[in-house]
Formats: structure tokens, C-alpha cells, sequence
């Protein structure tokens, strides 16, 4: 019996400790990202200080001090960029920006990219569900995919969709398939219910899943029956 109750308790335990860990995975992942965006200034700012009092900005040289400065300073910022970011002065500016790093071809095809997803993720999209189920890797298992692009194929006319298909827990990486438009199955998932399942391994998620639509039968090089 107390055998038992141990193995019940440290079960319990388990199962109670591994979501704190894996929330403090992910937001010491962001926030570590966050803080070494300040810290080369936090860096510099102690070398000045230290050319006029060098005792103090030796004991100000503390890791988790420098942390936390760091971390401060770029969320500051970005609340900055994003408040001038929304004033007709900061557009202009951006737009500027813009056409700056249009002329650099490796730094506009990253930045450019990244920026168009962003904003693709951002807006609702029209016609298209955003938030959908894709078989990947192989038919049979569903993966959670956000519809990034709607083209049209040559010689079939068919609409092919392209799919960016993240990884857990860190959904900044991921895969890109492209597949036809009526190989998707649809979902009523928001982004941050989407994003919440794909964090959590699948642990917060709806109790039911959209059936699969109907797909032709293949022979095995892939084409219709």
C-alpha cells in the first residue's frame, strides 16, 4: 500500500511538474532571444560607464542583472517601433526602409519573405480557411498547417495551395508543401487555438477534428485511378 501511494504521488507530481517545465522552455527560449537583442547596448553602456567609475560598473556586471536590463531595454524598443510603426512619420519611414533593402538581393529575398509571412499570418484570409489539416508526411497522419498562398498550376488549372506546416513545441520552424486545394481539410480554428495545439504537443485541443475530404483512389506512382 504505501508502495503504491508513492508511485501515485510521484506520477502526480510528474505529470504536474512537466507542463510548468515545458511553459518555462518556451518562454526562456523568448525570452533569452528577446534579451540578447539588448545586450550588446547593455554591453556597451558598461564599458562607458566603466572609462568614468570602474567599481561600479564592474559590480553592475552581474549576469542575471544584465538580463533583466537587457531584456527591458528590448521590450521598450519594440513598443517604440511598433508606436512609430503606426504614425504616418514611422510608415514613411518604413516604407523607406523598405526600398532600402529592395536593393540588397539576399537581404530583400529573407526580408522580404519574412515580412510578407508575417503579414500573411496576421490578416484574415478570403475564400480560403486559414487554419487546416494536411496529410504529411505520408497519407494517412494530419499535420496542422497555415494556408500561406493560393496559386494556379499550369496545363491542369488546377488551384494549389502552399502550406506552411510548423513544428512543436518551437513553431518558428517548420515545412513548406505546396498540394492541391482539395487535398486540405478545412478546420474552424483560430490562430491562437491553432498555435496553442501545435505548443503543447496537442495536449490543448477541440475534442473533435473536420473528417478528411474525399480523395481519389492512387495507384502506387501517385496517379488517379
Amino acid at each position: 500500500m504505501p508502495r503504491l501511494r508513492l508511485k501515485r504521488y510521484l506520477l502526480t507530481g510528474l505529470l504536474t511538474f512537466i507542463p510548468l517545465w515545458v511553459t518555462w522552455l518556451v518562454f526562456k527560449f523568448v525570452l533569452g532571444v528577446l534579451a540578447g537583442i539588448g545586450a550588446p547596448l547593455v554591453a556597451a553602456l558598461l564599458n562607458g560607464l566603466a572609462l568614468v567609475a570602474p567599481h561600479t560598473a564592474e559590480s553592475l556586471k552581474m549576469e542575471w542583472l544584465v538580463f533583466i536590463v537587457a531584456l527591458v531595454i528590448t521590450l521598450v524598443a519594440l513598443y517604440l517601433l511598433g508606436f512609430v510603426a503606426n504614425r504616418v512619420i514611422g510608415q514613411r519611414f518604413l516604407s523607406g526602409f523598405d526600398a532600402l533593402l529592395a536593393r540588397i538581393p539576399l537581404v530583400q529575398t529573407i526580408y522580404g519573405g519574412t515580412k510578407k509571412l508575417m503579414a500573411v499570418l496576421q490578416n484574415k484570409p478570403s475564400g480560403v480557411q486559414r487554419v487546416v489539416l494536411v496529410e504529411f508526411p505520408r497519407r494517412g497522419m494530419k499535420v496542422v498547417g497555415f494556408v500561406t498562398r493560393v496559386m494556379i498550376e499550369e496545363g491542369s488549372g488546377r488551384e494549389m495551395a502552399a502550406v506552411f506546416i510548423p513544428t512543436t513545441p518551437n513553431p518558428t520552424g517548420g515545412y513548406l508543401v505546396v498540394l492541391p486545394l482539395g487535398e486540405l481539410t478545412p478546420t474552424d480554428w483560430t490562430m491562437d487555438q491553432a498555435m496553442a495545439f501545435i505548443i503543447s504537443g496537442g495536449a490543448v485541443a477541440p475534442d473533435t477534428l473536420p473528417a478528411s475530404p474525399a480523395l481519389p483512389h492512387r495507384d502506387e506512382t501517385g496517379t488517379p485511378a
